[in-house]
């Protein structure tokens, strides 16, 4: 049973939305914008210093959505830039999801949608799927059948690749957030509940839990394993206070740490059938 100095400590964790400073903050001058006015998405090119690294990339394009509006037919007045950033961002995609998606299913996907800030950005090691970004953003979100406005938070992961002209982004997945199931139910919300239970019970590798290390949003939770390894979860804290799991890396004795990619569910419990 939880006391109550630890129930008002989870209801804190849980049910208080970010306070985190925005990271796209660029572009806030009228000259940027002059350019692209009048313009389609098809008759824009965009300066190369914008995509010159992917760090770059991902900053540039979520600060030209920060401003970006697409109301969905509700009208409230003007609404930061409207959809004249949209045609801009488009163009920070590659050519192969350009040609998966197109500009109107682009366009599609923000309505609701009057504002932007993004919150988290970090690479992810993965040496398998080339350069991979976590991500998480807070938008404004306008309601169709009410005059409301709401918060909406959301996650997810970007791969970029490198093209003639700079780095683009491959593919994006986006994830809302959940901020009621995480306080009442479900151990898998919390990073070392998932490690104890899917390494230790599952799986039964752990030996002795290390103390977690936690930097930001960037949560360590290493353990010894039975083999005689060291095995360390990299796990990152969303606003809902949900811990997501980023990477797996092992270290065996004198060795360097080498990260590997051990499924639980398919590696530890017994199959179905």
């Amino acid at each position: 049973m939880r006391n109550q100095n630890d129930m008002a400590s989870y209801h804190q964790k849980y049910f208080r939305p970010s306070c985190l400073k925005a990271l796209n903050l660029r572009f806030s001058n009228w000259e940027f914008w002059t350019p692209y006015y009048d313009k389609t998405h098809d008759q824009i090119k965009l300066p190369p210093k914008l995509t010159k690294t992917p760090e770059e990339t991902l900053n540039n394009y979520f600060s030209i959505l920060r401003e970006a509006a697409n109301p969905g037919g509700r009208s409230c007045g003007s609404i930061g830039q409207g959809e004249l950033p949209f045609p801009i961002a488009y163009n920070f995609l590659s050519k192969g999801y350009q040609a998966k998606l197109s500009y109107e299913k682009y366009l599609d996907s923000f309505e609701g949608i009057g504002h932007t800030s993004l919150l988290k950005l970090q690479q992810v090691p993965d040496e398998k799927r080339g350069i991979r970004f976590f991500y998480e953003i807070e938008t404004i979100e306008m309601s169709k059948d009410a005059m409301v406005e709401y918060f909406g938070y959301s996650y997810g992961f970007i791969k970029l690749v490198q093209e003639e002209d700079g780095y683009r982004i491959s593919d994006l997945n986006k994830i809302g957030e959940d901020f009621l199931c995480a306080p009442y139910h479900g151990w898998d919300h919390d990073g070392e509940s998932v490690v104890g239970v899917k390494f230790g019970e599952w799986c039964k590798m752990i030996q002795h839990m290390y103390p977690t290390l936690e930097n930001g949003y960037v949560k360590n939770i290493c353990f010894h394993g039975y083999d005689g390894a060291d095995y360390c979860i990299i796990f990152f804290t969303l606003t809902n206070g949900t811990d997501v799991e980023i990477a797996q890396f092992r270290k065996g004795g004198s060795d360097l740490w080498k990260q590997v990619h051990i499924k639980p569910e398919e590696d530890c419990l017994p199959k179905n059938g």
